[in-house]
């Protein structure tokens, strides 16, 4: 067995006092500018396409539209994630109306922005995997 001679437990203080050795830059204004603007289009966005009253799924995600963000960051990294799944799904071809799907320049832009979701879905699957292994393989941060 390893000795733990040197080794301290993982807690929520020790982990807060380590990591206020490490100071983050705070968002930019463009990202409450720009959360207010896509709040402000959602009412305009709903009234020409209305949530199908018995898709409890659409309204349940509204719901959660409607609410405040996580202010954890793990939690918020995985609703992203979640959002980003559910957006993939939705630029499936086989999704679209079949008015749209004849619109070539359209279906360009969807092309492009679904391999940008992609993309990004996949850095956050690939961030998480690895931080995800750092934390179950790590149960206790050696003092020197």
């Amino acid at each position: 067995m390893a000795s733990t001679e040197g080794l301290v437990p993982i807690t929520r203080r020790f982990l807060t006092s380590y990591y206020d050795k490490y100071p983050f830059a705070p968002l930019p204004d463009d990202v409450s500018r720009l959360s207010s603007e896509i709040r402000s289009i959602t009412p305009d966005l709903l009234k020409d396409s209305p949530p199908r009253s018995q898709d409890e799924e659409e309204i349940v995600l509204l719901k959660e539209a409607e609410g405040e963000p996580p202010y954890k960051i793990d939690e918020n990294m995985w609703k992203k994630r979640e959002h980003m799944e559910e957006i993939l799904f939705l630029l499936d071809k086989s999704r679209c109306p079949p008015a749209l799907q004849n619109d070539s320049e359209l279906a360009s832009v969807f092309s492009i922005l679904k391999d940008k979701f992609q993309k990004t879905l996949s850095a956050l699957q690939a961030f998480q995997a690895m931080n995800s292994d750092h934390i179950f393989n790590t149960s206790y941060f050696s003092i020197h």
